[in-house]
C-alpha cells in the first residue's frame, strides 16, 4: 500500500490506482510504503506485550478476549470474532485454551443450540486484578501522549473500514 502525499484521502472519492500513483513520487519505493511500518508496528506491539502476558499466562489474542470479557461478562463466539476480526477456525482453539486454563466457560444458548455462549470464570476476573498494570506498563514503553494513541487507533480503524475486514 503506497504512502500517498494526501493524509485526508475520503474513500467517497473515487479512487484508480493511477490516481494514487500520481500522488506519490514512485509507488514501488521501498520508502514510500505504509504497508511494512504497520506490518513491523503491529509485530514490535505484539512482541512488547509478550513479556507482560507471559507473566500472566496469556498471549496477545488471549488478552484480548479477556479484555473483551471483562467488559461483557458474555459474548457469543459470533460477536466475539465480530470484535476481534477473527474467524471461528482461529477463535475455537483460542477459546478451547482459555476454557482449558478455568477462565472461560463454553457452552449452548438454550435459546438457539447453533449460538455458542462464551461466559468469564470466576478465575478468569480473578486475572483482571493480575493484569491491571499491563496497559500503563505497554504504555510506557510506547511513549507515545493518550492523543497520539488514539489517533493511531483512529487511522488503524479507519484503515480496517476501508479495506472491509
Amino acid at each position: 500500500m503506497p504512502n500517498s502525499k494526501s493524509p485526508n484521502h475520503q474513500s467517497a472519492q473515487p479512487c484508480s490506482p493511477q490516481a494514487q500513483q500520481s500522488q506519490v513520487v514512485d509507488a514501488q519505493l521501498f520508502d514510500n510504503q505504509v504497508c511494512f511500518p504497520l506490518y513491523s508496528a503491529a509485530n514490535a506491539v505484539t512482541r512488547a506485550y509478550r513479556p507482560l502476558l507471559d507473566a500472566i499466562d496469556l498471549t496477545y489474542l488471549q488478552y484480548m478476549v479477556m479484555m473483551l470479557l471483562w467488559q461483557h461478562k458474555q459474548m457469543n463466539v459470533k460477536e466475539l470474532g465480530e470484535q476481534m476480526y477473527l474467524d471461528s477456525g482461529t477463535l475455537t482453539p483460542l477459546l478451547k485454551r482459555l476454557e482449558a486454563k478455568g477462565f472461560v466457560e463454553r457452552r449452548r444458548s438454550e435459546l438457539d443450540e447453533r449460538v455458542r455462549l462464551i461466559s468469564i470464570t470466576e478465575a478468569g476476573l480473578e486475572l483482571k486484578f493480575k493484569a491491571q498494570s499491563v496497559p500503563g506498563e505497554l504504555a510506557c514503553k510506547a511513549d507515545m501522549s493518550p492523543e497520539q494513541a488514539m489517533e493511531l487507533k483512529r487511522l488503524c480503524q479507519t484503515l480496517l473500514a476501508n479495506l472491509g475486514s
